[in-house]
């Protein structure tokens, strides 16, 4: 069976439109609330989840550790014009940010 975002909308393509954003806790969130980027976000996530608990349990760390480090390496990844989330909880265009910065 084919999963209905098969041919639906894609993480670098959610990411493009504006829809999505990475945050500092390692989980992907919406940007945009409609029901395909939410179902996008969902999948993308539980995906994160399980990785981070497998990582967390081979190196005997916390759950949370795992996903405060990746999120950290995913803001900082992100792509001129995509969406970042800082500690403040608002949303900024990574363009916008100074090179090398991470959002507050």
């Amino acid at each position: 069976m084919v999963s209905p975002l098969a041919f639906g909308l894609t993480l670098d393509e959610a990411r493009q439109q504006g829809r999505v954003g990475e945050t500092l806790s390692g989980y992907l969130a919406p940007v945009k609330q409609d029901r395909e980027t939410l179902a996008l976000v969902k999948q993308i996530n539980a995906a994160r989840a399980e990785s981070y608990q497998k990582l967390a349990e081979s190196n005997n760390i916390a759950v949370d550790e795992v996903a405060r480090m990746a999120g950290q390496k995913l803001v900082a990844r992100a792509k001129p014009g995509e969406y970042v989330r800082g500690i403040n909880g608002k949303w900024l265009r990574k363009d916008l940010l100074k090179e090398g910065s991470t959002p507050k």
